[in-house]
């Protein structure tokens, strides 16, 4: 804090780039990103609703898979709503402390949903591969330190992430995409060494992608052993579609997350573009998680298509 305070070039009122969107083109734009987030919201929230509310889901993989919509809730909040209200509003000043929680909050968002993704990978493995043994293995002790190393994890790595990003003076006040990020927050800085926190940023990235990768090829990799030495052609679609959901997300994860990276390493992309690209990691999952899950686990599709009926029947 000193650090700032003693530099007079720095303000706490930074200035943050926007969309450079045509004035005719700015309430339709708003409109539509509204009810994105508003569907992505409606969604998840059900997810979580029906976890809660139905019995039939009080299962140790929807225990994991609670955490999967609260991630994307805090991912889809964290950055849309303020860009559509800089739209709107026409300002570019972003608060530092609140550039900094969204920063953090927008990292986090992406770790936890690559490790919550290898914990469901787990369970399924267990579920698929040890069936006579999971209740045993799940039990309320395993699922809970599953639930808490994935965050605790995530939490550390991201934690000391921003504590290397704060330790380093501040003389700028632009901050050069529509949300803050820990290599936006950098940008401030005067000049100076900032090898450790390319490293550390580089090598939490390899840490947490080479963590889930592993755990869900293992994790699939057995349970395709063991579909394919099933007998029972039943067994065999309900395992692998039991796990479809999961290998999806984690596709759509890494599709747009590469997309997004590569769209900044080409200097002919126009930065419009490499912002939409930017924003999309925050809003196509939240979007299309619950969907998919929707749609590819059962018990979750039978609990809502239960809940529907009795509300109809109420209504009577």
């Amino acid at each position: 804090m000193e650090q700032l305070l003693s530099n007079n070039t720095f303000s706490f009122n930074l200035q943050i780039a926007r969309f450079d969107v045509p004035p005719q083109a700015i309430y339709p734009v708003f409109i539509i990103g509204a009810l994105i987030y508003l569907f992505a919201v409606f969604c998840n929230v059900t997810i979580l609703a029906l976890i809660v509310t139905q019995q039939k889901l009080h299962k140790p993989m929807f225990y994991i898979l609670f955490s999967l919509p609260l991630t994307d809730l805090m991912g889809i909040t964290c950055a849309l709503p303020r860009v559509l209200l800089d739209i709107v509003t026409q300002t570019n000043i972003v608060y530092y402390p609140t550039c900094v929680l969204q920063g953090f909050l927008l990292h986090l968002y992406g770790g936890s949903i690559l490790f919550i993704l290898a914990a469901m990978s787990f369970d399924r493995y267990i579920a698929i591969c040890k069936p006579l043994r999971y209740n045993s293995i799940m039990g309320p002790f395993t699922v809970g330190g599953v639930i808490a190393l994935a965050w605790g994890l995530d939490i550390a790595l991201i934690v000391v992430l921003f504590a290397l990003q704060a330790r380093v003076p501040k003389c700028k006040t632009f901050i050069f995409n529509v949300y803050c990020s820990n290599n936006t927050l950098l940008q401030l800085s005067c000049a100076g060494d900032l090898t450790v926190n390319n490293v550390y940023g580089l090598a939490i990235t390899g840490i947490v992608q080479g963590i889930s990768v592993t755990i869900q090829l293992f994790s699939y990799v057995q349970i395709l052993r063991a579909c394919l030495s099933h007998t029972q052609t039943d067994a065999r679609s309900k395992a692998v579609n039991t796990c479809l959901g999961q290998i999806i997300i984690f596709v759509l994860y890494e599709i747009v997350t590469t997309f997004t990276v590569l769209s900044y390493r080409f200097q002919n992309i126009p930065l419009n573009a490499q912002q939409i690209c930017g924003m999309l990691i925050f809003t196509i999952l939240p979007v299309c998680n619950p969907i998919i899950y929707g749609m590819k686990t059962r018990d979750i599709r039978n609990s809502f298509i239960i809940v529907l009926k009795k509300q109809k029947v109420a209504f009577k």
